[in-house]
């Protein structure tokens, strides 16, 4: 992981290369969001098990049905209701830091060349 994210909050956003892309960090956002998971369980526990037993279910049954069955609409309809009581998924990023995010994810998709092709004289 990289020092020096360059969204640095609410929520930090690291952006690492792999040998084929990137890959984005959002273990910060990930960690405030099971803080809220655990908030709800500790106020009502049999709620949300019940709700995740359920989204267990629809789950199994969506992929066994297709994509566009009613129990993968219910599993998404759950999802969200989940994602709006714990936190909604989306991440903020304000000002000059998403400038920052731009810049960091356009140095890290020059192409680079992959060993072999630096072998074979193919890439510089």
């Amino acid at each position: 992981m990289s020092s020096n994210p360059p969204v640095t909050g609410p929520s930090r956003i690291y952006v690492d290369p792999t040998p084929t892309g990137i890959r984005l960090d959002v273990s910060d956002y990930l960690r405030i969001f099971l803080i809220g998971l655990a908030q709800a369980a500790d106020e009502d526990p049999q709620q949300l098990l019940a709700d995740l037993l359920e989204l267990a279910a629809l789950a199994r049954v969506a992929h066994a049905e297709g994509c566009d069955s009613h129990a993968a609409h219910a599993r998404d309809a759950l999802v969200d209701s989940l994602l709006t009581e714990v936190g909604d998924g989306r991440i903020p990023v304000y000002g000059a830091q998403a400038g920052r995010l731009r810049d960091r994810i356009a140095e890290l998709i020059v192409p680079r060349p992959v060993p072999a092709q630096r072998e074979r004289g193919e890439a510089a």
